[in-house]
């Protein structure tokens, strides 16, 4: 909960770009919805269905926030999915692509999963790219699976695979 108001700012000044990116962030964000969130993602890391992470950077007072990656754990079927948002101040340094490489590591090393798949609207080049880098392979479209308040949007979906996936040297 110590990030719940630093996170409640980030959505606050990202909103409106999240939102075309995401179907969950049609109303801006509250204070109570924020810490509600940020509850259940810390009960879902309990229950080992969830893996959520801040993404923050060097300041000069310490750290600053500047996104969150995740990963969503379906301990069954060994799998996972990741998700993340940045900060549009911080794109472009490659903190999405060190943050999901993180992860990835964690989920094909320690929680031994043997897929991980990366969904995002066609329209978000960026994102694709993030999964291009990392070796997820564009595996198709899945035909307006994602609800938007203006209507439902295709979603492409990328996979990776445990054999396929090559360690950070970190």
């Amino acid at each position: 909960m110590a990030i719940a108001g630093p996170y409640q700012a980030l959505l606050t000044a990202n909103h409106e770009r999240l939102a075309s990116w995401f179907p969950g962030f049609d109303r801006p964000p509250t204070p109570e919805a924020t810490r509600a969130d940020l509850e259940l993602r810390g009960q879902g890391w309990l229950a080992g269905t969830e893996l959520p992470l801040a993404v923050a950077v060097r300041a000069e007072d310490g750290l600053r926030l500047a996104g969150a990656v995740n990963l969503l754990i379906n301990g069954p079927a060994r799998s996972g999915e990741v998700g993340y948002w940045l900060d549009s101040a911080f794109e472009g340094r490659g903190l999405v692509t060190r943050a999901v490489t993180t992860l990835l590591d964690h989920a094909f090393g320690p929680l031994a999963l043997d897929r991980v798949e990366l969904r995002t609207v066609p329209a978000n080049t960026r994102s694709q790219k993030v999964a291009e880098r990392l070796g997820f392979v564009r595996e198709g479209i899945l035909r307006e699976a994602a609800a938007f308040p203006g209507g439902r949007q295709d979603e492409v979906v990328f996979g990776l695979l445990a054999r396929e996936w090559q360690p950070s040297a970190n």
